[in-house]
């Protein structure tokens, strides 16, 4: 019987240890962080164990040693003596209101404050900021700790809302832009995020900062590696797979395809997402926890926007440099999915000098198609819809490729004037195939050339040419002349060519289409 006690959504280190809560042991990294300089940068995806580390370090710099029995920290020559820690965690504030930054500022200054006095009454929140950390020297003799917690939440919230973006972004640039001039009073600053922005420029003026994001050393700070999965949660582990009628091992097969796959530097460790962990073995199901708990709406759109075929999205190449420092407001939505954990390192390209990216598993991979067939087409979530995906994937199965294309012609003509083109059709195809569940290949390479789209169910084999303003029999013709299907000549599968059009310039806007059987 499991009786681990799962810290799910918890980011207090010392509530964890004092209460009994499993404890991935990471403070094995506190010493060679603190030999790594005075101020140091950590970009990791949300919900990624970024909160407790920082929870982890505050209680090492208090001093409170207790918490640490057992773990490696306690054993590594550590010098235990308490420093003023100053903590700023953007994570839990509503930044959309008007003052949301302000007041939340003003918040911990307040708390400093009254612990190592107020220099005075009229001060900014910058000049507070200053005046609290050399209070706070001057009162304990003892330089000073910070440690800021998702630093760029309160532009990443408001992403689309311009004035405001650019109103929390002179704010933080502000009130984070002296810290350098204060360093004579500090003694170590750790500050992490989700990406560090280039445009952003918040820390533009702390040239000594030390990004460690892709450091080979602590590419596993954050995360689980399949060894700390398995030294940890086994019991638990066990006890999902009983409740799913499976062995150990097809339990955590199956837990490695879901939650496993990020990699942030090319020779790191595959690691697993902890929150996604922690609820699969609490609510003793496999589902889409992280993805489910945020969704990168904005990324979305602009994939859309660009025209980028979903498939194309997986073997994207990035620098060292887009990875490390990306704009918001750049027009490349790639280098940021990196970053916000939509995209991970594959492999590392050294001819180039490029990174291959890659989706980190099956959760991030459906979930970011479900976000993007919701930006093309809204109502094929409605399971009252006539086109919901659930009626496109019974047209799949069953062989019934004529109900599919009249659903999905009546379901194009239902979008907005500019999403008609080409592009829109194969993604709207590819994306509903992927989310029914069936087996899809994206311009898939034959000996005669690449065919636009191929889906498999058990039964049935289909492979479409889309084309726009053109005819539908230059899309047959193309897929009879390349041979498309010849690949399943042994196949026993019935195959079904479908060739379509969408006429823009014809009176009658609207997709036409011919489908052809060629095996029985």
């Amino acid at each position: 019987m499991d009786q681990l006690r799962y810290p799910v959504g918890m980011q207090t280190f010392s509530k964890i240890i004092e209460e009994g809560y499993v404890y991935v042991d990471k403070t094995h990294y506190i010493k060679p962080l603190l030999s790594q300089g005075q101020f140091i940068f950590l970009s990791r995806p949300r919900r990624f164990g970024k909160s407790l580390l920082l929870s982890t370090l505050e209680a090492y710099f208090e001093g409170r040693r207790d918490l640490f029995k057992g773990l490696a920290a306690d054993t590594d020559g550590l010098d235990w003596t308490p420093s003023p820690v100053l903590h700023f965690d953007f994570n839990a504030e509503n930044f959309s209101l008007e003052n949301g930054l302000e007041l939340l500022l003003d918040s911990y200054l307040r708390r400093h404050e009254r612990i190592y006095g107020k220099n005075t009454e009229d001060a900014s929140l910058s000049q507070r900021f200053k005046n609290v950390i050399e209070a706070a020297y001057l009162k304990t003799g003892r330089k000073v700790v910070i440690l800021i917690d998702e630093y760029n939440k309160p532009l990443l919230d408001i992403e689309e809302y311009k004035d405001l973006f650019e109103k929390n972004q002179r704010i933080l640039k502000s009130f984070f832009g002296d810290l350098k001039s204060m360093d004579r009073y500090i003694r170590f600053a750790f500050i992490t995020g989700v990406a560090r922005f280039s445009k952003v420029s918040i820390f533009s003026d702390l040239n000594n900062l030390n990004d460690i994001s892709l450091v080979d050393e602590y590419a596993d700070i954050c995360g689980w590696s399949e060894k700390e999965l398995t030294d940890y949660f086994t019991p638990g582990i066990r006890t999902l797979a009983e409740k799913r009628k499976e062995d150990f091992d097809t339990t955590l097969r199956e837990l490695r395809g879901y939650y496993d796959g990020y990699m942030f530097t090319d020779e790191g460790s595959r690691l697993y997402n902890p929150y996604s962990i922690l609820k699969a073995l609490t609510n003793k199901r496999i589902d889409p926890y992280w993805f489910d708990s945020g969704t990168p709406t904005f990324l979305a759109r602009r994939i859309k926007n660009m025209r980028i075929f979903p498939p194309d999205i997986n073997g994207k190449t990035c620098s060292r440099k887009e990875l490390i420092a990306v704009g918001l407001n750049d027009r490349k939505p790639i280098p940021l999915m990196f970053q916000t954990g939509y995209l991970t390192i594959g492999d590392y390209i050294p001819e180039t000098n490029r990174y291959r990216l890659r989706f980190p598993n099956q959760e991030v991979e459906s979930g970011f198609y479900e976000e993007l067939l919701q930006v093309f087409l809204p109502d094929t979530y409605d399971p009252f819809s006539p086109f919901s995906f659930a009626l496109f994937q019974e047209d799949l199965m069953e062989g019934r490729p004529e109900d599919f294309m009249k659903r999905l012609a009546t379901l194009l003509k239902a979008m907005p004037y500019d999403d008609h083109h080409e592009s829109t059709y194969r993604a709207v195809t590819f994306l509903i195939a992927v989310l029914s569940g069936t087996p899809a290949l994206a311009e898939h390479h034959g000996y005669k050339g690449r065919s636009d789209l191929e889906v498999f169910t058990r039964r049935f084999i289909y492979v479409f040419e889309f084309k726009y303003d053109r005819s539908v029999s230059e899309a047959m013709e193309q897929i009879r002349s390349r041979d498309y299907a010849g690949r399943y000549a042994l196949d026993s599968r019935p195959v079904y060519l479908i060739g379509a059009n969408f006429n823009e310039s014809k009176k009658e806007r609207g997709l036409e289409y011919e489908i052809e059987r060629i095996k029985s």
